[in-house]
């Protein structure tokens, strides 16, 4: 037993390292990036036998802030997946510091009154609960441990799925606490469907908004009516933003009143102990318009990428001309960067298939930023490969989506 207690010890050091070393390894990385973006797009670095040619100094460019983007891609994975593993001591810590808060506030409100047995009744209901979820922790330690079940497929935490399993959570320790208290003596009406009804409807409507969720989400991505990027490892700010980190105000209210609702239902159950807590149908109704904005957010957001219009891209002081072979060509439409496709390594995947070529959107660095691609405008050359004549152009943007098709006309 000594033996496996100091293997599963040096594992859990290991697992330390490893997340420590994958996170400065990712740090590393993105600033080793930004600092060759700002320098090239300042114009340095750029061998000088490329450096005479604007379209061979682009390439040239674009393919080294390719293989640094891949290089910051490689390690942001190895930091997520040690993240994974290192939060599932942060959940165990999380799950066991409730107990304990519990206990703390048991005892200073015991202070005068005394120890009763509803106290009793809810610190046993708070072990029987940690317990199972201490063991849900351990066998999915390389997934996040008790955040395993709230991690969408996109790699990011569900909004949905956590608001259902927060309700999850209260309604198991309400009924535990009760089975603990029916066991002491107390009155055996307290599970009566007349107090536990609006409890009870919140927990399967938040149920059934988790699925549902799901099922539009994987039938509008199918449907090629939503595009979606896998994210590097969940965060705490996925719960109130979408996938490009801005604040949803659907989802914000979504959480706070199912939180309001919560604290409600745990005041309740601490008032009296002796039956389920009585949620008011208005405080019900409430939870249940904040799911319906959230759902219909849901049904709403994204869209399929879109080509508008394919020109030849003209400097200034160039004359008015067809497309050539050679020429860059300007593509002008919509959602060709999706939401979480920002970073370096999704706008390396953007690819411009002109008839059988397949191109791929040269990075153009500024400071700060990138110049192309953007979301409503790529510019690729025309390759030498592509044949005069009618000719169909598309998008294939980083989420795998591709957009309508437009033709141009190229002479020689």
């Amino acid at each position: 037993m000594n033996a496996v207690a100091v293997q599963e010890a040096r594992q859990c050091d290991d697992h330390v390292r490893c997340a420590q070393g994958g996170r400065a390894g990712h740090r590393r990385a993105v600033a080793a990036f930004l600092a060759r973006r700002d320098e090239l797009a300042a114009g340095q670095g750029v061998p000088a036998a490329v450096a005479h040619s604007p379209g061979a100094s682009r390439q040239w460019v674009s393919e080294a802030l390719a293989q640094s983007a891949r290089t910051v891609a490689a390690r942001g994975r190895e930091a997520g997946e040690a993240w994974l593993r290192r939060v599932r001591r942060a959940t165990l810590g999380a799950v066991w510091g409730a107990v304990l808060a519990l206990l703390l506030v048991q005892a200073l409100t015991a202070i005068g009154s005394g120890w009763t047995g509803a106290r009793t009744a809810g610190l046993v209901a708070a072990l029987l609960l940690a317990v199972p979820l201490t063991w849900a922790a351990h066998a999915h330690r390389a997934r996040g441990g008790v955040l395993a079940p709230l991690v969408g497929e996109d790699n990011r935490l569900s909004t949905s799925r956590a608001v259902a399993a927060a309700w999850l959570l209260f309604a198991v320790y309400a009924v535990l606490f009760l089975v603990v208290r029916l066991i002491t003596g107390a009155d055996r009406t307290g599970l009566a469907i007349s107090h536990g009804a609006g409890l009870l409807t919140l927990f399967a409507l938040t149920s059934a908004v988790a699925v549902a969720t799901r099922r539009i989400v994987w039938v509008r991505v199918v449907g090629q009516r939503l595009q979606k990027v896998r994210a590097d490892r969940p965060r705490g700010a996925d719960l109130f933003c979408d996938d490009d980190g801005r604040a949803c105000l659907t989802d914000l209210a979504y959480v706070l009143v199912s939180a309001a609702a919560l604290v409600l239902g745990a005041v309740r159950l601490g008032r009296e102990p002796d039956r389920l807590p009585g949620l008011p149908w208005s405080l019900v109704l409430l939870v249940a318009v904040a799911a319906a904005g959230y759902l219909a957010a849901k049904c709403g957001e994204g869209g399929r990428p879109v080509v508008l219009s394919v020109v030849r891209s003209r400097e200034a002081g160039d004359l008015d001309a067809p497309i050539r072979t050679g020429d860059d060509i300007e593509i002008r439409g919509a959602g060709f960067v999706p939401a979480g496709a920002n970073g370096p390594d999704p706008l390396t995947r953007l690819v411009v298939r002109i008839g059988s070529v397949h191109a791929h959107v040269p990075l153009v660095p500024v400071p700060g930023g990138f110049a192309n691609p953007t979301d409503a405008t790529l510019t690729v050359p025309l390759p030498v490969d592509v044949e005069p004549g009618r000719v169909e152009v598309w998008v294939v943007t980083a989420s795998g989506m591709e957009t309508n098709r437009v033709t141009i006309d190229v002479v020689d």
